[in-house]
């Protein structure tokens, strides 16, 4: 049985989408930085917050974290499924000979040209 999605794209769907796509990336991106810049100095808070919440770098951390959920999930509003945070590869349902398949893309590549099977991933890909 094939997963249910709500959308299935086109290609010419799909590479409409890339020029947003590409800034909702950017901001992934700069969230996901920004997380990692801040772990180091969280990870001693969070262990000494067992009983006062851990502070002001847990509480800024944690706003990363909402800021980085908020970026992945308007690329996951549009239907389209973010596989790796670092390299932006992004998967959208498609409808190819009768099957739901992946059209597969990542900066920064200019168009969409390939799919894969949808447990194939990235190592599956085959030109459009």
């Amino acid at each position: 049985m094939e997963p249910p999605f709500e959308k299935l794209f086109t290609v010419e769907e799909a590479n409409a989408l890339l020029p947003k796509l590409t800034e909702l990336l950017a901001e992934v991106a700069v969230r996901r930085d920004a997380l990692r810049q801040r772990a180091p100095q969280v990870e001693p808070a969070l262990r000494a917050s067992l009983f006062n919440g851990g502070g002001r770098p847990a509480s800024e951390y944690g706003v990363e974290a909402y800021r980085l959920y908020l970026a992945v999930d308007g690329v996951r509003s549009l239907g389209i499924v973010l596989r790796d945070l670092d390299s932006g590869l992004v998967d959208f349902p498609h409808l190819r000979e009768g099957r739901v398949v992946f059209l597969c893309w990542r900066p920064p590549e200019e168009r969409i040209t390939h799919w894969h099977e949808l447990d194939a991933g990235y190592a599956g890909r085959r030109p459009l």
